[in-house]
């Protein structure tokens, strides 16, 4: 194939030309410059002997970094390495000794660049699936690799829980990496904001233990992911507070199949992201490592200056399919991946370095055999490593150190209290002062939980402090390091706290409805709940998520109404509490705070100001465990098992029902993962009928699963069916009326309580 016809293949696969890119004479010269001037398209460079077209992003030949024989063999040593567990990955999948494989070939070039430039163990890192080189050289062993590849207990990624090329490694500081495209972006953000807030706040920075000034994050990606939306809300933060993160974009022109141009609009990311402010962007081929070099270097350089975020996009090849589930000629010509084969960065490496002398062939071959000798040494001794044991299976979930459901937590029964009886606001909104008091690691934000973004105005103006008013004055007493607004964007809310959380902060942050939480999902169920047991207890993310929940406003309507618990309780890994009165709140909130876990903290907006549910002061240190539930009503005809509004709604009715000679126990869960199933089998076996009630809709609601695990257990005590009282199967709605009727009332209650009773 002609180079014209190569070069019209590349251009019309990629995109335009980009704008001219930082090439290898910039190691000479590290300072990055500080205007970016406009952008004029690249045009084709000669035929070299290493290459036969000029990749998208390089530039015109320059000056060389100076570089030792030496350091020039270890970097295609590492590259060499690389493609070559790749290689062996693919022939045990096909042997069947391993179950999944996807590559990094290709990248190679860029991602050994990246590692020379960063400190392992000192730096952070948030890489993805194709960052086999990086991992190499931080210092992670083709052992390491392959003990992951085989499932093994000791693969210290995740202990034999992910698959492989999901990359983690405590003593260097790689991050444990999941499968969803791009939620690390924002994990990174949060992991550079907690050393921006260290410099912000004494006490931050006293607490932060692994705390560096030029600490550098590394985040990396492909060109698909820049579709998603967490990409643009990283970006985002990272820019306007000036983090020192370095994105790393791999471009290889395919997410899976999907080709860059139908991904990107233009085919090119770089001019799209030309608009943010403080962004030093940096353009290069990525795969030829001495230019890489010189690029990572300048970038590097960028962010321990603490510039601001540094983006570098490396166009690079994807000479393998995405994974081997797979088959990349289903939808690539032949004329294109001969295009790339010709782009290989370990050959065209290799041929650079026998060309300059740098090695004979001769040698080249006794080094690749070195390296194919220890990769098959390494491969035996993972096939020989063992696998987990099954009843390690549930080991990790939560804490093993910190167990919020112990006495340790357990402060409530000799409390005094003090003062007026206040609102569930108030004794949340006390909490977290005294908390925030205790520990200077607790940081606190959300949309519109400051009291005022803009400070000089904060002696002019009472203060936000959220729609409820529960974070009032906490930015005014513990400044704004400390407690700070957020865009509104939920994943940006939930991911920053992850990557706070990884570091040693506190995050307890506000989702302002729980109806909006859905955008954060991936955040929660994949990364928030999930890090410390797909790590094998590694890395842990303590986060405190408070979410204003459920209806019975009289115009909540469908978006400001909801209460789909079950959705959340289901989750292994995720804490989930409901409190129905101030006291409890203020207890349980403290312990959410004080424990190891992610915690969901859910308020029921309807309680937030009720009179029924006030309560005085009780001390700093007053606890309740997770766990325990409260006998709110004694009875010994009936038991209501219920947790939120119902519970008063539960008490009005089982007055009523007193009036008819029925006596009604309630058991108020107080947390609803975990619950506590003593407490509802001692009153189950006490009173022999039971009623599950909850806001949640009927179907598939929270209380199926407890029903169902009475009558599966309990069964011999029953005298009657479980009953359950819920919401109808259907959205909130405006009218009152109507809401009325959707919503469980205290009538209904009472109806399920006579007619069980009857039964």
């Amino acid at each position: 194939m002609s180079d014209t016809k190569v070069l019209r293949l590349v251009k019309k696969t990629e995109g335009e030309l980009p704008e001219k890119a930082f090439t290898a004479a910039a190691v000479a010269a590290p300072e990055p410059k500080r205007e970016l001037k406009p952008a004029r398209e690249s045009k084709p460079v000669p035929v070299t002997a290493i290459k036969s077209v000029p990749r998208r992003g390089s530039a015109k030949p320059q000056q060389k970094p100076r570089l030792s024989r030496e350091e020039m063999l270890k970097i295609f040593r590492t590259m060499y390495l690389s493609r070559r567990l790749d290689d062996k990955e693919i022939q045990m999948k096909g042997q069947n000794r391993i179950f999944f494989q996807i590559s990094g070939a290709g990248h190679e070039a860029i991602l050994v660049a990246a590692g020379m430039c960063l400190k392992p163990g000192y730096d952070w890192f948030y890489p993805y699936y194709r960052d086999r080189a990086l991992c190499l050289q931080l210092g992670m062993t083709p052992l390491e690799m392959l003990l992951q590849s085989v499932g093994a207990e000791a693969d210290p990624n995740s202990h034999g829980r992910q698959m492989p090329s999901h990359w983690g490694h405590k003593k260097l500081n790689i991050v444990s990496q999941s499968s969803p495209t791009g939620t690390q972006l924002l994990q990174a953000a949060g992991c550079a904001e907690a050393g921006y807030r260290a410099k912000l706040a004494k006490e931050l920075k006293k607490r932060l233990k692994t705390f560096h000034h030029d600490e550098v994050i590394y985040v990396s990606f492909g060109d698909g992911t820049t579709s998603e939306g967490e990409f643009w809300e990283a970006l985002n933060t990272s820019c306007n507070l000036k983090l020192p993160i370095v994105f790393l974009l791999e471009d290889n022109g395919y997410a899976i199949s999907v080709p860059v141009e139908v991904q990107t609009a233009g085919g090119d990311i770089s001019k799209l992201i030309r608009g943010f402010p403080n962004l030093y962007r940096q353009q290069c081929d990525g795969t030829d490592p001495i230019e890489s070099l010189a690029v990572m270097r300048r970038a590097v350089d960028n962010c321990r200056k603490n510039r601001g975020p540094s983006f570098v996009h490396a166009k690079v090849i994807r000479p393998y399919s995405h994974s081997l589930s797979d088959d990349e000629k289903l939808y690539r010509p032949d004329e294109e991946r001969a295009s790339d084969a010709e782009h290989d960065p370990i050959k065209g490496f290799a041929a650079q370095l026998v060309k300059g002398k740098v090695i004979s062939q001769e040698e080249l071959q006794q080094l690749k055999d070195e390296i194919d000798r220890e990769i098959n040494e390494a491969a035996d001794k993972a096939l020989a490593s063992s696998q987990p044991a099954p009843e390690t299976a549930t080991q990790f979930v939560f804490s093993p150190d910190v167990d919020p459901t112990s006495k340790e937590f357990d402060t409530e029964d000799q409390a005094q209290l003090s003062g007026n009886a206040s609102t569930m606001v108030d004794l949340i909104n006390r909490c977290l002062h005294t908390e925030m008091k205790r520990d200077s690691r607790i940081v606190v934000f959300g949309e519109d939980i400051a009291d005022c973004s803009r400070e000089e105005f904060l002696d002019k103006v009472k203060g936000k402090g959220g729609v409820f008013k529960v974070t009032a004055n906490l930015q005014r007493e513990f400044g704004s390091a400390r407690v700070f607004n957020t865009p509104l964007a939920e994943a940006n809310i939930v991911g920053r706290a992850i990557g706070m959380a990884t570091r040693g902060l506190k995050p307890v942050v506000e989702i302002q409805f729980f109806d909006y939480i859905w955008p954060a999902m991936h955040q929660i169920r994949n990364e928030l709940a999930l890090l410390r047991w797909r790590s094998g207890n590694e890395w842990k993310c303590p986060v405190v998520l408070r979410v204003p929940i459920g209806g019975y406003l009289k115009g909540g309507a469908i978006y400001h109404s909801q209460s789909g618990v079950s959705l959340f309780t289901q989750i292994p890994g995720l804490r989930v509490v409901y409190a129905s009165n101030a006291l409890d709140a203020n207890g349980l909130l403290r312990t959410s705070i004080r424990c190891d876990d992610p915690v969901m903290f859910l308020e029921h907006k309807h309680l937030y100001r009720q009179t029924y549910n006030k309560s005085a002061y009780p001390p700093d240190d007053f606890m309740i465990p997770f766990g325990k539930a409260k006998v709110v009503r004694e009875g010994t005809d009936l038991s209501i098992i219920t947790y939120g509004a119902l519970v008063q709604r539960s008490l009005v009715a089982a007055r009523q029902a007193e009036q008819q000679g029925i006596s009604v126990e309630i058991i108020d869960l107080r947390t609803v993962s975990p619950y506590d199933w003593n407490a509802i089998a001692a009153s189950v076996e006490k009173t022999s009928r039971v009623i599950v009630a909850h806001e949640d809709s009927l179907s598939w609601g929270y209380g199926a699963e407890i029903a169902a695990r009475i009558s599966s257990e309990l069964f011999e005590h029953l005298d009657a069916p479980v009953r359950r009282v819920g919401a109808l199967d259907t959205f909130v709605a405006y009218a009152p009326q109507l809401e009325d009727a959707i919503l469980p009332q205290v009538a209904d209650v009472l109806k399920a309580i006579t007619e069980l009773a009857s039964y």
